[in-house]
This record gives structure tokens, C-alpha cells and sequence, in this order.
């Protein structure tokens, strides 16, 4: 009797279902968000035959970007999308993504931010800091110029008072002559390009675009080689995590790299869509040549201001900034080479 009870329990025990709870800041519908809702989530369901799925809520509902680290951490939820920049106290290593004016697009940077993780064990060990881990890197479009004036080369910049929110750009703008500035995301920021209190912006250009910076900057010069380095992480608690059976955690595993399989190639079409849309709107939109590119890598002196940041995190005790500043130039610049090879 004992028997045929244990044994009528087995099945119902393994098709229980467990719900992860995932929080985002951003609403549903860009192609980050709508790339984990439609590809990585279906993705953990089926690896995981329906033991794990996904209760996701959009657009802030449960955290905004600064508090997304504290709540995970915390275990308020099971996962969140973590972008570092907001937590630099929390996570100064990972600002060093954000210290290139160019670097890889498409397929080569989502390479090159695996790489990275699974190279350089301060990466995880840093988000262990915080009790989260990593299930998977998300990152978005490239960095885009928007002016106010015509541009006909990024040279125009100089003189001008351009907004950036990232300390890295503001240092490549003064750097190539440029007044940089900071102000809050959103209305403050339309409000100052609408009245030219600010010359334009230097931003992803997804960002611009559904600021409708357009209206009052549509000047725009991109390319897909301009670096933004903005990482996504999309972080599970890391107690949520170790309570997952071993099967659960392959099947998440697996899932990841479902999805980095196809990633690349999403962003690449993403980013041409990007660009019509722009162009409809009424933009005028010009593709920086290869040359250009590099002369703004050498006006941005970006060697200059990562020496500068490693000695200010130094004396704030980051121990060892140098050497994982290094570790990552290192696979920026084997990255790189590999693209140049390809082309």
C-alpha cells in the first residue's frame, strides 16, 4: 500500500511548476525586452518541460532601474534585468564595458560580453558580491549622435553642449572639445533640446528615437561600430538560484544559448528598422565611414580616461581595476582583430 501510494505521487510531483517572478524597467515592445519575452522565456519553458516558467512584469511595475539590483539581491524577486551603470557603487568592474568608443556589433559583441564573463572571474564574483548571478547578457543598439545644427562630421561637436548620462562619454566629449552635461532622462532632457539649451545628445540610438529627439535634432550620425558598451544583465537571485534543481539549472543553461544563437542577428536587423524608422520620421540620417570611426576612437583618448578611472578606483580600494581593465582590452582588441579579419 505504502508502495503504490509513493509510487501514484511521483508523476504529480514531477510536473510541478514553478514560478519565477522577473522584473523589468523598461515596457514592453523595444527589441531587448520584446527579444527575452518572445525567444529566451519560451526558451527556459520548453528546455524545462514546463517546470519553470515565467511571471514577467514590464515597464517599472515592480522596480525601476536604480532599485533592480537591491530587489533581486534581496530576493523581492527571482530575476531582473540589472544594468550596471545605475550601480556603479555596487558594481564599479563592470562600468569598464562602457570605457570604449568602439568595439564589436551584432553576433562579435554578444561574443565578446560572454567571453568576458566566462574569462574574467571578477565579473561573477562581483555579482556574487551582490547575491544575484547572471542567466543572461542582454545589450541593445549602438551609440548615435543627435544635433540640433547640421553635422556634417562629428568635429561639428566641438564648442557645443552636448548631454550624456555615462561619466565615460562625457570625458570623450570634452576630450574632443565638446561642453558635456548631464540632466535627468525624459521631459528635462526633451525641454533642453526643444529650447537649445543643449547642442544634441550622445546616446543609443533606440533611446533617441523613442525620446523623439528627432524634433529638435534631426541631425544624426551613427555607425554600427560606435561602442556603447550598455550591458543588460538579466540576474537571478542567487538563493532562487541554488534552490533550482541541477536539471533546472542545465535547462536555464540551455535556453541562453538558444537564445545567443539568433541575438546577433536580431540586433543587426533591429538596428537597420531603427534607422528607417528614424529616416520616416523625418531625420536626417548619415552612416559614418570606417575612417571616421577611427578618428573619433583617437580624439576620444579613451586610453587616457581608463588609466584615470583605474587610479580613482584604486583609491577607493577596487584592488584590482588595472588588471581586469586590462583583461577586458585584451579581448576588446582580439575582438576586434577577428571582426577586421571577417570583413
Amino acid at each position: 500500500m505504502a508502495l503504490l501510494l509513493t509510487t501514484s505521487l511521483l508523476p504529480a510531483a514531477a510536473s510541478a511548476t514553478q514560478v519565477l517572478i522577473y522584473s523589468d524597467h523598461e515596457p514592453l515592445g523595444g527589441m531587448r525586452t520584446r527579444f527575452i519575452n518572445d525567444v529566451f522565456f519560451p526558451a527556459i519553458e520548453k528546455e524545462s518541460q514546463g517546470r519553470l516558467k515565467v511571471d514577467a512584469h514590464w515597464g517599472g511595475e515592480l522596480n525601476n532601474s536604480y532599485e533592480a539590483l537591491g530587489k533581486v539581491s534581496q530576493g523581492d524577486v527571482d530575476m531582473a534585468t540589472v544594468v550596471p551603470e545605475y550601480t556603479a557603487d555596487q558594481l564599479p568592474l563592470h562600468q569598464i564595458f562602457k570605457s570604449f568608443p568602439v568595439g564589436p556589433t551584432g553576433a562579435h559583441q554578444v561574443d565578446f560580453f560572454r567571453r568576458a564573463y566566462a574569462d574574467i572571474p571578477a565579473f561573477p564574483a562581483e555579482l556574487k558580491k551582490n547575491n544575484v548571478v547572471s542567466v543572461f547578457l542582454e545589450t541593445g543598439y549602438p551609440l548615435a549622435f543627435f544635433s540640433s545644427k547640421a553635422m556634417p562630421d562629428l568635429g561639428e561637436i566641438k564648442g557645443g553642449t552636448w548631454r550624456s548620462a555615462s561619466f565615460w562619454h562625457r570625458d570623450f566629449l570634452q576630450n574632443a572639445g565638446a561642453i558635456p552635461v548631464t540632466m535627468p532622462w525624459g521631459e528635462p532632457t526633451y525641454n533642453a533640446l526643444k529650447t537649445g539649451a543643449i547642442d544634441g545628445m550622445m546616446l543609443n540610438v533606440d533611446s533617441g528615437y523613442d525620446l523623439k529627439a528627432y524634433r529638435y535634432a534631426p541631425n544624426v550620425l551613427i555607425s554600427k561600430d560606435l561602442w556603447l558598451g550598455h550591458l543588460y544583465i538579466l540576474a537571478m537571485n542567487e538563493k532562487t538560484w541554488d534552490k533550482l534543481s541541477l536539471e533546472d539549472q542545465a535547462a536555464i543553461q540551455r535556453a541562453a544559448q538558444t537564445a545567443y544563437q539568433s541575438l546577433g542577428s536580431v540586433m543587426d536587423s533591429s538596428f537597420n528598422t531603427q534607422i528607417d524608422d528614424l529616416r520616416k520620421a523625418g531625420a536626417t540620417v548619415r552612416i559614418l565611414k570606417p575612417q571616421e570611426v577611427a578618428q573619433w576612437q583617437t580624439t576620444t583618448h579613451y586610453q587616457a580616461a581608463q588609466a584615470k578611472w583605474v587610479k580613482e578606483q584604486e583609491a577607493k580600494g577596487v584592488n584590482d581595476a588595472e588588471t581586469v581593465m586590462k583583461q577586458v582590452n585584451a579581448i576588446m582588441n582580439e575582438a576586434m582583430q577577428q571582426k577586421a579579419h571577417k570583413n
